[in-house]
């Protein structure tokens, strides 16, 4: 089963990391998932795929009602983010499902309904938690063509889906980055492949330099926290990205 952290706490506002399940199969990626509560209701960041939904549904209920979610945000498209949004309906019906529009009709091939699917515009939108204001933010081709980050100006948390992501070795599986240089060594790889675009990159940059971020929480890998994030986005601004040789 996974584990939760409590990485965010101010009254009833909270952010908990649903992460690293011992059981996991080798062969399937590991993931972060992130639930945000506020006034009793919760929302569900890339929730996961179908096969690990039985190990993030069994850590989030320790800590939360899931009867209580009030919906799920879904970076993008792939299977690894949202292919288990059927169960999580299954168990809640009246659970929306927030996407970029450009893939809110793909979405719904892994479940839901019409109903289901608020879909972001390209320039983003606010999403209330009761009484809470996250922020989709765009961060289009990195790596999806329709891709949003949240931000929560609250808890100065950004949830950066792919962007930030890491593929660790097991004996290197720390929640929070401990060492930069060393860390950032299992990101490059990944970024250079999976990020499509540098003047995409380079506007995602920008934006989130001027942004108040203690926490940059990616869905694969560690979490940057403190002077750390800012090391990441000069180091994601310097690398180059997109077309490989073939």
């Amino acid at each position: 089963m996974k584990t939760t952290k409590t990485i965010f706490q101010e009254g009833n506002h909270k952010w908990i990391a649903i992460v690293r399940d011992p059981n996991k199969p080798g062969y399937i990626i590991d993931t972060n998932e992130y639930l945000v509560t506020h006034g009793g209701r919760g929302l569900l960041l890339d929730p996961g795929g179908a096969e690990v939904f039985p190990a993030v549904f069994s850590a989030l209920s320790t800590e939360f009602d899931p009867s209580l979610l009030s919906g799920i945000f879904a970076s993008h498209q792939d299977p690894d983010i949202c292919s288990s949004l059927a169960l999580w309906l299954e168990f809640n019906p009246q659970m929306r499902c927030y996407v970029s529009w450009l893939w809110s009709s793909f979405i719904p091939h892994f479940g839901g309904t019409a109903e289901t699917f608020v879909a972001i515009p390209d320039e983003g939108i606010d999403i209330s938690l009761e009484g809470l204001h996250l922020q989709a933010v765009p961060a289009h081709f990195l790596h999806s063509s329709g891709n949003f980050h949240l931000y929560d100006k609250i808890a100065k948390i950004l949830f950066s889906g792919d962007v930030g992501a890491a593929l660790l070795p097991p004996s290197e599986d720390a929640l929070f980055v401990e060492d930069f240089d060393k860390h950032i060594r299992h990101a490059e790889g990944f970024h250079r492949r999976w990020m499509g675009s540098n003047e995409a990159k380079r506007r995602w940059c920008e934006r989130a330099a001027k942004m108040e971020i203690d926490m940059l929480c990616p869905q694969h890998g560690a979490i940057y926290r403190g002077a750390d994030v800012q090391r990441f986005i000069n180091w994601f601004d310097e690398l180059q990205v997109g077309i490989v040789a073939a």
